[in-house]
């Protein structure tokens, strides 16, 4: 029978004249949605250097009748290893001595549906899926990476350069019986791939474990444990650790929108809706079936800004990647009327969701100087990172989903058609600055019938590579960071899947050689060239030189690196497959030298450009004091600079 007067009605009280497992200020700040470092106190922690001082247990279950530990050693027997209530915490405890690294577990939890076993929450390791068991770990590693981590406020500024290489671990290389690479296997081949390549960091496609290979990590079942997919969770942070010796950062994909249903996960944890919302209109997500946190309960908050810090504290990732924003910010995301419930205000927010998201960025920043939280976000919700301070949601980056989808539609078009749609160029300009943006190219137009980012380019196979150059110089050379998918620059011809690895067989082809040599090139650039990166986010950073000839498919602009000595950058592309000699102002006289064109042989094109330095004459031209004649090549974008004595 429930105790009487008991806060949950359900849960024993603890033994009288027992000593708390777990302190009255980490209960205090767990319940209070304050506890940012949870994954030090609830899960299992070995209680000494070895596995003869016991392992304390600690499982969140405030609606539980009893909790005990099944685990290998006492034979998987409910009620052998029982926990003790933490006052009125909600959290249960006890000391096991009969466990050890390596030990197979999960929790009996008996509630109002009867004995069910779940894994824990806070566990470090899983067995590998389809099998679900938690598993003991220490998380042993000797880091390595102190340079690394000591460059991270600077190299994450928002004037640094930032290119990301985006990342599928399961497929971006098998083994010769086509098997995914582990951990520790991938670690020397990606970190030269990449570093050829020029990008500054790699994001990882979610590694929290989930049972569904097919849903690439989005959904999630353990937010504290990387997949055991590729090994054991050293294993991990061994690959975190070379990546960061090249100095190469790591993001990792994080996804606290929603969450797997899976029976032995957090779903209906302790026979209620513990995690989740209670009411469907609010807690099953309508486009992927997966249950919705609780952001207004604050035992949730304290769970997932808790496993926000633990990848950054433990696993030294330099910053997270926040999956699906705005169904997190939105009741009514893909919701049709009577399908939502409507803020206390009568509004479409989601006032929980934003506090939770203004509480992360917050927690992350102060905590781990120099780290980005880079928002997957595709609406026009204002200020998504703007401090919290001032109003904001505080991420430090968020996706240019808009340019992504105007960019892709324009070039997918035949270019005899382009000129009716030059705005899908043009208009971005009007909104760049509103917020700090990354330019994306992402696994998701990639995918589902969307078909490879070459395939999608009209023409035949020299002008699709053409126009997938172009794509690239046009988002390098415009403000804001970069991501690409991984096998952007193979050129690839199938559209990815998880199942298979890359086309690397390509790379014996010199065209698709040449669109991967682009692709290094534009990153050097990006990275050498002050005024390509310094200015990403400021409207110093951009000047138009040329938006006003769709007739010719011609868009030229100026770069930037204000407040310094650095040479500007003039970029001028050509949408049409048709050379053009065109005249540009620019800001200096004498010698502008070509620093990168796409259609230099080197990368397959057809070679046409300015090999030879042009040189500016004097006299007001379009308002410049200067101006410049260009060759610009056909489906082609060009870079030049000043050269400058001394």
């Amino acid at each position: 029978m429930p105790t009487p007067g008991h806060r949950s009605g359900a849960r024993p009280p603890a033994v009288e004249g027992s000593r708390p497992l777990i302190g009255d200020l980490d209960r205090y700040l767990f319940n209070e949605g304050r506890h940012f470092r949870l994954y030090e106190v609830l899960g299992a922690h070995p209680l000494g250097s070895d596995d003869g001082a016991g392992w304390r247990f600690a499982v969140w279950a405030p609606d539980a009748h009893a909790v005990s530990v099944v685990h290998d050693a006492n034979g998987w027997r409910a009620g052998a290893n029982r926990l003790e209530p933490q006052g009125d915490s909600g959290i249960w405890a006890g000391v096991l001595d009969d466990v050890g690294a390596g030990t197979r577990y999960k929790y009996a939890v008996e509630g109002r549906r009867g004995l069910q076993e779940r894994a824990d929450p806070f566990a470090f390791a899983t067995e590998v899926p389809p099998r679900t068991a938690s598993v003991l770990t220490r998380l042993p590693h000797t880091w390595t990476d102190a340079e690394h981590l000591g460059r991270r406020v600077r190299a994450q500024a928002l004037d640094a350069p930032i290119s990301v290489y985006e990342v599928h671990l399961g497929s971006w290389r098998r083994d010769a019986g086509g098997a995914s690479l582990s951990y520790r296997a991938i670690a020397a081949p990606l970190v030269e791939h990449v570093s050829r390549l020029g990008f500054t960091h790699v994001e990882f496609l979610p590694v929290m474990e989930h049972p569904f290979y097919g849903s690439w990590g989005y959904q999630t079942s353990s937010f504290f444990a990387p997949t055991a997919r590729y090994g054991p969770p050293e294993d991990f942070m061994d690959l975190v650790d070379t990546l960061h010796e090249a100095g190469i950062g790591v993001l990792l994909d994080w996804v606290p929108s929603h969450f797997a249903t899976d029976a032995f996960a957090l779903g209906e944890f302790d026979g209620t809706h513990l995690y989740e919302h209670s009411d469907p209109r609010r807690g099953i997500h309508p486009d992927w079936g997966s249950y919705e946190f609780n952001f207004g309960r604050h035992e949730v908050r304290s769970f997932l800004i808790s496993s926000a810090c633990f990848w950054l504290d433990r696993y030294h990732a330099d910053g997270l990647r926040v999956d699906a924003v705005a169904s997190m910010l939105y009741l009514d995301y893909s919701r049709r009327s009577g399908e939502w419930v409507p803020n206390r205000y009568g509004g479409r927010e989601d006032l929980d969701a934003i506090d939770f998201l203004r509480q992360m960025n917050d927690a992350v920043h102060e905590r781990f100087p120099g780290s980005l939280t880079v928002a997957e976000e595709s609406t026009a919700w204002g200020g998504v990172t703007r401090p919290t301070a001032e109003g904001g949601l505080g991420f430090s980056l968020k996706w240019d989903m808009g340019w992504m989808h105007d960019t892709l539609t324009h070039l997918q078009r035949d270019p005899v058609h382009r000129r009716w749609h030059y705005n899908e160029l043009t208009f971005r300009a009007l909104y760049a600055n509103s917020e700090h943006y990354l330019l994306p190219l992402s696994h998701d137009e990639v995918v589902h019938g969307k078909g490879a980012l070459a395939t999608k380019m009209p023409g035949d196979d020299w002008q699709r590579r053409a126009n997938l150059r172009l794509l690239y110089g046009y988002q390098w050379l415009l403000p804001g960071k970069k991501l690409l998918m991984m096998g952007g620059e193979l050129a690839t011809w199938k559209e990815w899947s998880h199942e298979d690895e890359l086309e690397w067989h390509l790379l014996d082809h010199e065209a698709h050689a040449g669109v991967a040599r682009f692709v290094a090139h534009c990153n050097r650039c990006y990275r050498s060239e002050p005024a390509l990166h310094v200015g990403d986010a400021v409207p110093e950073g951009f000047q138009w030189v040329e938006a006003n000839a769709p007739g010719d498919g011609v868009l030229a602009w100026m770069r930037w690196a204000h407040g310094s000595a650095n040479p500007p950058v003039l970029a001028a592309a050509n949408f049409t497959p048709v050379p053009r000699r065109w005249r540009l102002g620019v800001p200096e006289s004498g010698h502008w030298e070509e620093i990168l064109n796409s259609d230099a042989g080197e990368y397959g094109g057809s070679g046409v450009g300015n090999p030879d330095s042009v040189l500016a004459s004097d006299g007001n031209f379009a308002g410049w004091p200067h101006s410049l004649e260009l060759v610009l090549p056909p489906l082609g974008i060009v870079a030049l600079r000043p050269r400058r004595l001394g």
